[in-house]
């Protein structure tokens, strides 16, 4: 039975890809930051990314991932086992592929399906006010717009992307045209979009119909359009043609040129949104949440592992090991059975170029 808040042919699209290599060596290859918790809730990001769409889209899924990820999604949410979909991916194609076919299973499976892409691994918060922007950006995608959720912007990121809205839609109060999509600007730049106004922060999050979407790809891509849809008529083509499709995201390969035709239509949106990128951000929403003012550092596990003195940071105790820390400001120490990671919240983003040596250094075990 549909509850409630259901909306009508609506599917829930979750991409649940990615290393995570900038929360290293907390995230891995083999267990990414999707199927962790990170915020203390005892759920994981995914298992969060399901409960907030599941009242809107009931037993509407499709879940996107590696084979490798697949049993584990599915030990995650049970729910999804012969009620949904969960496509494996044979290889990390980006992100244009994984929701490009979900896109053309949805084209066959739902002729009247509004597809919405909502990624396994961003935390969000004021759930009333994520459930009001999908229900308009369903009903404005039904108009046959490529729709996105705009995040209104609390400071001025360098970290994220945006998207610049330039006028109105007609015919949808409050809901806006955009022109540009931005990629990751400089704090500069940032700070300058902050005080113009009509910046907001691309979470991407896409709604549309699935054959819009998809005609959309086949306008500058129609070669991969074509395969995606021959995969989706001829599932034993996956092996063949899947490693063929090109490395490219969403933004880049439809986002970007649909907006500057004019086809990209953006809804603001009110709720707290982050995409957890580092450890930095990560400290940033566990203090977010604390309700009891505390001295030390933020830890996220057991707090009885770890000592500090005249410190403060962030500390992941995930080995059982006890930790002690003198006189640090805006540390960051993780600590695992076979990887210890200690940096500082402002060289977070450079924990990325660790894993990247490890993999030079044909340390795959560790990455």
């Amino acid at each position: 039975m549909a509850g409630r808040l259901s909306i009508d042919n609506f599917w829930a699209v979750i991409p649940a890809g990615g290393a995570g290599t900038r929360l290293w060596p907390l995230s891995r290859q083999g267990k990414p930051k999707f199927l962790r918790d990170l915020t203390g809730s005892g759920r994981s990001l995914l298992q969060e990314t399901y409960d907030r769409l599941h009242v809107l889209a009931d037993d509407r899924f499709i879940v996107v991932t590696g084979a490798a990820h697949q049993e584990a999604v599915l030990e995650q949410i049970p729910e999804l086992i012969g009620a949904a979909e969960v496509l494996a991916e044979p290889s990390p194609r980006d992100s244009m592929a994984a929701i490009g076919l979900a896109a053309a299973v949805l084209e066959l499976k739902d002729p009247e399906a509004i597809m919405g892409s909502f990624a396994a691994d961003h935390v969000i918060t004021r759930a009333k006010k994520f459930t009001e922007a999908v229900r308009t950006a369903v009903e404005v995608a039904r108009d046959g717009w490529l729709v996105t959720l705009g995040i209104t912007p609390t400071f001025a990121s360098s970290a994220y992307g945006y998207v610049h809205q330039a006028g109105e839609l007609d015919g949808h109060p409050g809901v806006g045209l955009v022109d540009t999509f931005v990629e990751k600007p400089s704090e500069a730049v940032a700070e300058r979009y902050l005080a113009e106004g009509g910046y907001r922060w691309n979470a991407g999050m896409f709604v549309a119909r699935p054959t819009v979407l998809l005609d959309l790809l086949a306008t500058w891509h129609p070669d991969f359009a074509a395969a995606l849809r021959e995969i989706a008529a001829k599932p034993e083509r996956l092996p063949v043609l899947w490693n063929k499709l090109p490395k490219i995201a969403v933004d880049n390969a439809i986002a970007e040129p649909a907006a500057s035709a004019g086809k990209v239509a953006v809804v603001p949106a009110e709720f707290g949104w982050d995409d957890v990128g580092d450890f930095d951000s990560l400290a940033t929403l566990l203090d977010a949440a604390l309700t009891v003012d505390s001295e030390g550092p933020t830890v996220l596990g057991e707090k009885s592992l770890v000592h500090s003195i005249d410190s403060t940071g962030l500390v992941v105790p995930n080995s059982g090991r006890t930790i002690a820390i003198v006189g640090l400001e805006d540390v960051v120490v993780v600590d695992t059975p076979d990887a210890v990671l200690i940096t500082t919240r402002a060289r977070a983003q450079q924990v990325k170029q660790v894993v990247a040596g490890l993999k030079e250094a044909h340390l795959d075990d560790l990455t």
